[in-house]
């Protein structure tokens, strides 16, 4: 049984982690584009800690921006001030995000686990995958995968993550940190 001591300090926690979303969000508008040419999209993503830990890592890498597809407001104090600042677009669908990055002419790719939804076409990043330099790269919900039917975008080009013991994938903050890292090794944008 929850003491109502811990109800209410829940309650608070959630009430300030609203205010600090709220807050930043109407900071973000002034947000500056990274200076790789590579967007990141989460599809359905809780809005836990594996979205603010993402915008960390989109500005460490600097990301272009990062677009939102339904994801709900999340606490951004695990990013440290980046959702402040990489540019955030928020889409209600898919489809809507796939026109506008399509649009400018990006290439997009699918995360998805090497056991699972990567199936058959799918290619190794690191080992032989050159990435566009307009990438973007699409992450799935954490349990549910990707809100959209590959086959209804053929466009999209699949990608894994090689990995070597017998976890199934890599939590998803995780796999968005590998392959931003491994689009700025590929293209090599100093940061001077």
């Amino acid at each position: 049984m929850v003491s109502r001591k811990a109800r209410r300090t829940d309650e608070q926690y959630l009430l300030q982690a609203k205010q600090r979303y709220d807050k930043q969000r109407q900071r973000n508008v002034m947000a500056v584009p990274g200076v790789h040419e590579f967007v990141v999209v989460l599809d359905h993503l809780k809005g836990g800690f594996n979205v603010p830990k993402i915008f960390r890592s989109a500005e460490a890498f600097g990301a272009q921006a990062v677009h939102l597809v339904n994801v709900d407001w999340f606490d951004p104090a695990p990013a440290k001030g980046s959702f402040r600042k990489v540019p955030a677009r928020f889409y209600d669908d898919f489809a809507s995000s796939y026109s506008d990055l399509t649009g400018q002419g990006y290439t997009l790719y699918m995360l998805a686990a090497e056991n699972e939804e990567a199936g058959a076409g799918a290619s190794s990043i690191s080992y032989d995958v050159s990435l566009a330099k307009k990438s973007a790269f699409i992450l799935g919900h954490e349990a549910k995968g990707h809100s959209f039917d590959a086959a209804d975008y053929p466009a999209i080009k699949k990608l894994s993550i090689p990995h070597f013991g017998s976890v199934e994938s890599l939590n998803v903050s995780i796999a968005a940190s590998i392959v931003m890292y491994e689009y700025v090794r590929q293209h090599n944008v100093s940061n001077k």
